[in-house]
């Protein structure tokens, strides 16, 4: 029986669908497998959702704060609140279970079925866009580095929940570097891949590949942000996205999802993770 790969997608800002990778993944699927000949069975993919733990506390302010006072640009102002609002509230505080807990349980509940799907010693790819890049980061710190992030995991007896089967991590967007200005020392990037993963799979080598649009004013590259990043992050990859409308602007920032050579690199990396886990060549 081979070893299936396990795949997480974790979405940015702003208000999103539960269907917001359904394309993505079929794309990558298709992609996976027309490339590679294996079948797209062998990615196991879950697509967190994390946008809900604020939803209803959103609602709430536009309803109590924006059309009671008739204010002005009221749209504009629920764009704001439903992107910038995100970021707000994503601070961890000291209190415990607060939107910074409630936002990786979220993580944990998708590793939970990815472990069950693909196995507890699944390697991982985790794709994450915007700021759920800054998500996925911390979440894998947390395990990594904190105890804080065990007491999310639902099943302390699978690897694969504990973030030691972390392969592959793809920031797409990232909006990490300005997330770097909240701490005077920055210094520490995720291990990627995790170091507990030669205990599973020795031959996997692993990578963290970041992509940015140059036209993307919330996307930036992560190997200038110290000499750390620069040693862990194997390669910022410059890529036009987008549609004719958004690809030469900062509408381009939704776009990546649908890069066709985003799409290719990644499968490749899946191929070859497949390839190496089974031992085929």
């Amino acid at each position: 029986m081979k070893q299936k790969i396990a795949v997480i997608i974790v979405h940015g800002l702003g208000t999103q669908k539960k269907d917001y990778a359904d394309k993505f993944m079929k794309k990558l699927r298709e992609t996976f497998s027309q490339t590679s000949g294996i079948p797209h069975e062998q990615l196991a993919m879950e697509a967190v959702h994390w946008a809900d733990v604020f939803a209803g506390r959103e609602s709430e302010l536009i309803s109590s704060s924006i059309k009671p006072y008739r204010l002005r640009y009221q749209h504009l102002r629920q764009y704001v609140i439903h992107n910038l609002a995100d970021a707000v509230a994503y601070q961890p505080v000291e209190a415990e279970d607060q939107n910074y807990e409630a936002i990786h349980r979220t993580i944990s509940e998708a590793l939970h079925r990815l472990a069950l799907a693909a196995g507890p010693l699944a390697p991982l790819c985790v794709i994450s866009h915007s700021l759920g890049s800054v998500i996925a980061s911390n979440f894998f710190y947390d395990l990594q580095f904190s105890s804080r992030g065990h007491r999310l995991v639902v099943d302390p007896e699978a690897p694969l929940e504990r973030g030691e089967l972390l392969t592959l991590f793809y920031t797409l967007g990232t909006t990490l570097p300005l997330w770097s200005m909240r701490y005077r020392d920055f210094d520490r990037p995720i291990d990627v891949p995790s170091v507990q993963l030669k205990h599973y799979h020795d031959r996997l080598l692993g990578e963290w590949v970041n992509f940015y649009d140059k036209d993307d004013i919330l996307a930036y590259p992560l190997k200038g942000i110290n000499e750390e990043y620069d040693r862990t992050v194997r390669n910022d990859i410059s890529v036009n996205v987008g549609n004719w409308l958004t690809s030469w602007n900062p509408l381009s920032h939704s776009g990546y999802f649908y890069s066709k050579p985003i799409l290719e690199y990644i499968a490749s990396s899946l191929e070859a993770t497949w390839r190496s886990v089974n031992q085929f060549k």
